[in-house]
């Protein structure tokens, strides 16, 4: 098992209706949906791209140069990105908080094992076959985010609960992932 890197960040819901994201290692993120599977951003040192939601809670972060990472939602609010090098903690989102109160009481391990890590590299073809995963768990579950394995569920992949709160302006809404 390996423990990587934590970094917490939180979100913060703008009136614009993109979002302002704060990472605790002093990195900030301007994010903002395009479709209900991809969120563009830039940060304050001068990156930029997108991130996807494919299929089995794998993330693929594009950069403007065209490097791609992938990252994987582990639940409770966490994503952990590469091969163990960093977990992003969402202290925002309900299941970030209620990740940190488990792991404080040893009910939720912060290690992560191999398996939970998200693949190296995909062809073309695999990501076309986790997008239409996706789709069809999103569309098995009536689009509620209603927490499929494929999904991603209440506190990280599926975002169609935090897709009616960006659209309808309700920061109360604003507890899930956009994707890590």
């Amino acid at each position: 098992m390996i423990r990587p890197r934590e970094i917490p960040y939180s979100d913060e819901l703008l009136a614009d209706g993109s979002v302002h994201r704060r990472y605790q290692d002093g990195r900030e993120e301007w994010r903002r949906r395009e479709g209900t599977h991809m969120v563009r951003w830039h940060d304050n040192e001068g990156g930029s791209g997108t991130d996807e939601l494919l299929g089995r809670r794998i993330i693929k972060r594009q950069y403007a140069d065209g490097r791609v990472v992938y990252g994987r939602d582990l639940g409770y609010g966490r994503t952990v990105w590469g091969q163990g090098e960093s977990v992003m903690v969402n202290r925002t989102s309900f299941g970030g908080r209620m990740g940190a109160v488990l792991g404080s009481l040893g009910l939720v391990t912060l290690t992560v094992t191999a398996a939970q890590f998200p693949p190296e590299a995909l062809s073309v073809e695999e990501e076309e076959e986790l997008r239409r995963q996706q789709a069809a768990a999103q569309n098995s579950s009536g689009g509620d985010g209603g927490g499929s394995s494929d999904g991603g569920g209440e506190d990280g992949g599926d975002l169609s609960d935090l897709d009616d709160a960006w659209r309808s302006g309700d920061d109360g809404g604003w507890s899930d992932d956009d994707f890590g």
